[in-house]
């Protein structure tokens, strides 16, 4: 395992092997011991495993029906309850398929799972909690003893394996091949004395044995990293985000961030406000300045009514306006002497102007109604009647579109 620091339970105390160093144990309640894991594990591709002690994690493989899947989690501590010395209740379950009908299932009790989850609080840079048997190497047809002080580590297939006392050694392992029904080709014993690790393996058995000097640590070595079959971390004790760990850590800026957020909000409604007040002074002004020009009427849009009378003034491409209506006329008027204006009257809606006028005669009448026309406006006599030596002509006269 060269990019692997595997962290174990050894006589109570939490130690640590580092990746590729064999059987060199450190112990984490030495002094600098956690810094260095730590600086360690912050190297880029370097992973923390914990290796859960074998003695306390039940391995097994259960054959299910593919249809029991949506419901395996609920079901399963239910279908091992006989197999089981503790009540379900009180028990972790840990599962994963192989293949369609192969559920491989880690059990132990959970008052050990939060055990151990408070002896890792340090190290939340763990992402997998592996039974220790499935740690040591393995290939078909071998099995694999690492023997210790003790007590032995065992494996005896891709997911089997236990951890036992010394002295029920020999008795598990024949019973494990009672199980299988053949003997292995290959038991690797990893130990520090020859001729005792030996011995502890049935007689039957040990022509079998191939004898290595070492530990856990040098068994690591040969493990395939890339097999996990099984990870404990599952259902309750599942791998979450840090969040109180991030908050503490993260809360002195998310204060100054949330204090310039309210300024912020303090002066931007502040700003709005103003702006307001501004807005309603302007409207004021705008209201009083209409009222200088057009005291009387109703007021709904100062700016829109001001326009619009304006436009009407002015005269646009749909109608001739009053000044310039007005321009014509008076070039009529001024055109025949003699001829004045009595009165006027102009509509905005209609854009036209009645008039009355007075005349030398009726001809005069006659004549500045033609001139008014061929002017290009709309020219008709309404009425005219003599007055004294004078004639009066009521006149409307309009745009000719």
């Amino acid at each position: 395992m060269q990019d692997c620091a595997v962290i174990r339970l050894t006589e109570g105390r939490l130690a640590w092997y580092a990746p590729g160093a064999g059987d060199t144990l450190r112990y984490l309640d030495e002094d600098g011991a956690k810094e260095q894991l730590s600086a360690l594990v912050a190297q880029p591709g370097t992973q923390l495993v914990f290796a859960a002690p074998g003695g306390d994690v039940r391995l097994q493989s259960v054959e299910i029906n593919p249809d029991e899947k949506k419901h395996i989690e609920k079901s399963l501590p239910y279908m091992l309850e006989e197999e089981l010395i503790s009540d379900v209740d009180t028990m972790h379950f840990a599962s994963s398929f192989e293949g369609k009908s192969t559920l491989r299932v880690a059990a132990c009790l959970r008052s050990k799972m939060s055990n151990w989850q408070d002896l890792l609080g340090d190290f939340q840079a763990i992402g997998q909690w592996l039974p220790e048997p499935l740690l040591l190497p393995w290939q078909s047809g071998e099995w694999a003893l690492v023997i210790e002080s003790g007590t032995a580590i065992v494996r005896l297939g891709e997911f089997e394996g236990f951890a036992v006392e010394l002295d029920l050694l020999s008795v598990m392992l024949e019973s494990a091949m009672g199980e299988h029904g053949d003997q292995p080709k290959t038991i690797v014993v990893y130990g520090q004395c020859q001729e005792e690790d030996v011995a502890r393996v049935p007689e039957t058995l040990q022509r079998v044995v191939q004898w290595r000097k070492g530990g856990l640590g040098a068994a690591l070595l040969l493990r395939d990293e890339t097999y996990n079959p099984i990870n404990l971390l599952q259902g309750d004790f599942a791998v979450r985000l840090p969040f109180t760990r991030w908050w503490k850590q993260w809360r002195a800026v998310a204060a100054v961030i949330g204090l310039a957020f309210c300024l912020q909000l303090v002066a931007t409604y502040t700003e709005f406000v103003s702006l307001q007040q501004e807005n309603t002074q302007l409207r004021a002004a705008v209201e009083q300045s209409y009222r200088k020009a057009n005291p009387r009427g109703a007021m709904v849009d100062a700016e829109k009514q001001l326009s619009r009378q304006l436009s009407a003034l002015q005269g646009s491409a749909h109608s001739g306006g009053f000044v310039s209506l007005m321009s014509r006329l008076g070039e009529v008027i001024h055109a025949n002497p003699g001829t004045s204006i009595a009165s006027i009257n102009y509509s905005d809606k209609a854009d036209e102007v009645r008039m009355n006028i007075s005349a030398n005669n009726f001809e005069s009448v006659e004549s500045i109604r033609t001139a008014m026309n061929q002017a290009g406006l709309s020219a008709k006599t309404e009425s005219s009647s003599a007055q004294g030596d004078k004639v009066s002509a009521r006149m409307r006269i309009g745009a000719d579109l």
